[in-house]
């Protein structure tokens, strides 16, 4: 497995092909020659700052693995990693109120880079309390909180589908250079007593899609609901990048006339 204490060659190589490039299409996306990629993979070339960052751009990388290259190839990072309290992301969270409370009364939360809750709408904090007695809440990890029996997962319809597509997901994560985070992660969800043990299998019967789908059960009761996820388009800083809005949008009738019940409460 890639790490990010690997050669900058390695990474390189590594990230073309999870980017299905070949040498040539590569090259000629960042307007070099297919020797010199060829070059770079191998050691025999050192890059330059400007380099990585064309032939990361041309790969249209996530900005934390632009920092991870340049890091690999002795530069420093480009990109800054911000505190969720820091004042850059406190006035992105401005937006962010404003996007959730547009999705009212529908559920919207936002998550971080490793599936923490950082902020929720009320539809979404009503809709939690129907399952979870404090309801959730901030820091909280939402796929432990789904994975786990003492919160969503007895409840969940759809659970081998669900559960296997994002599993497969958190699995993609862990195989990045230095996301040790999303490793743990997965193998925390992974030995969850309700995961299924043939993940992998049931994952490539449901490719991955613009939307996904969650149904929960209750007292007889089923909710339905497909799920979009948003992100900030055109960041310059690492935790804005990973900051991501999923918002909920009921699937049938029933699910919308509870949505919109939760208006005058």
């Amino acid at each position: 497995m890639i790490q990010a204490t690997s050669s900058f060659g390695e990474l390189l190589r590594h990230w073309r092909r999870v980017r299905r490039f070949s040498q040539l299409e590569l090259a000629m996306q960042a307007d070099i020659s297919s020797k010199h990629v060829s070059f770079l993979e191998t050691g025999r070339n050192r890059p330059s700052r400007d380099m990585i960052l064309r032939l990361t751009q041309a790969m249209d990388l996530p900005l934390r693995d632009r920092n991870v290259l340049l890091n690999a190839a002795g530069f420093t990072a480009a990109y800054a990693e911000s505190e969720l309290s820091s004042p850059l992301i406190e006035q992105a969270g401005e937006a962010l109120s404003r996007i959730l409370d547009k999705q009212e009364p529908y559920p919207a939360i936002v998550l971080d880079a490793h599936w923490n809750l950082v902020k929720q709408n009320r539809g979404a904090a009503s809709f939690g309390s129907l399952f979870l007695p404090e309801g959730p809440q901030s820091g909280f990890n939402a796929l432990e909180m789904l994975f786990s029996p003492d919160g969503l997962q007895p409840f969940v319809v759809n659970w081998e589908e669900l559960s296997s597509t994002l599993l497969m997901r958190v699995f993609r994560e862990a195989q990045l250079p230095g996301n040790d985070r999303a490793g743990r992660l997965f193998a925390r969800l992974a030995a969850m007593p309700a995961t299924p043990g043939n993940w992998r299998d049931i994952a490539g019967r449901y490719p991955d899609g613009p939307t996904v789908d969650l149904v929960l059960e209750k007292d007889s009761r089923r909710y339905a609901f497909f799920t979009t996820i948003t992100t900030f388009g055109t960041p310059q800083d690492v935790t804005l990048q990973e900051l991501r809005i999923e918002s909920y949008f009921p699937s049938d009738a029933a699910t919308r006339a509870l949505c919109e019940s939760w208006r005058s409460d």
